[in-house]
């Protein structure tokens, strides 16, 4: 029986995003063999299930065909055609069986640094939305949010309760897209993720950025750490 996406792992969720991004933008062409399930999973830092769960996602979808013994390949001519979505972090973590809340740490109008320049495109300094927020399931910490939002492409955030409604959930309601960036990493964690997520400084993390465009330019980097301990069974 195949599970329905929206009850998957949250890692394996991000892992078929970042993989359906590398299809999308012809990293990966039509035909081409994927990388292995055991070298993804080192690429990620995830267990090879977690791997197989997300390439299995993209299967259905109709992206990839895998066949036993010949490996994984790109779907020559999908039937259908298939487009980022960001998950909503409430929907993950319902479908898992907990109950959503979530804690607006801070929200002010800060210059952006270097890094996030680069990733946004902008220029360094440029003054934006900060905010930082932290989703939990069942009253323990589930994520940790920092993230960047350009006015100038999302004026109606200046109206905006994030302490009301998190802010990943009103961007996908109130700013679509037309692209996303994704991409992944391992980290220790720093005093503040140990803090916002309650576990050792130096925990080993998946991190995840992204950033979104839509016509008018950047709209929103984020930076999430994923709590370590959780993970979802596909069975909930």
């Amino acid at each position: 029986m195949t599970v329905p996406p929206a009850s998957q792992p949250p890692k394996a969720q991000l892992i078929a995003t970042e993989v359906r991004r590398r299809i999308m933008d012809r990293e990966w062409r039509q035909g081409d063999r994927i990388p292995d399930e055991a070298d993804l999973a080192v690429e990620f830092g995830v267990a090879r299930a977690t791997v197989n769960k997300a390439l299995q996602m993209l299967a259905d979808e109709g992206l990839l065909d895998r066949k036993r013994r010949a490996g994984t390949h790109v779907t020559i001519n999908p039937v259908r055609k298939t487009t980022f979505s960001i998950p909503i972090v409430r929907e993950q973590v319902e479908a898992a069986g907990m109950t959503y809340s979530h804690r607006l740490i801070a929200r002010r109008d800060g210059p952006i640094p270097p890094q996030i320049a680069l990733r946004m495109g902008l220029p360094p300094g440029q003054v934006l939305i900060h905010l930082r927020a932290v989703h939990y399931g069942d009253g323990k910490p589930f994520q940790f949010e920092d993230r960047w939002i350009n006015r100038t492409t999302v004026p109606q955030v200046e109206g905006a309760d994030f302490h009301h409604l998190n802010a990943n959930e009103w961007l996908v309601r109130n700013a679509p897209y037309l692209r996303a960036d994704v991409d992944f990493s391992a980290a220790n964690a720093d005093a503040r993720d140990a803090r916002m997520l309650q576990v050792r400084r130096g925990q080993a993390l998946l991190i995840l950025h992204r950033t979104s465009w839509n016509d008018q330019g950047p709209i929103t980097s984020v930076r999430l750490a994923c709590h370590p301990g959780f993970v979802i069974s596909a069975a909930n």
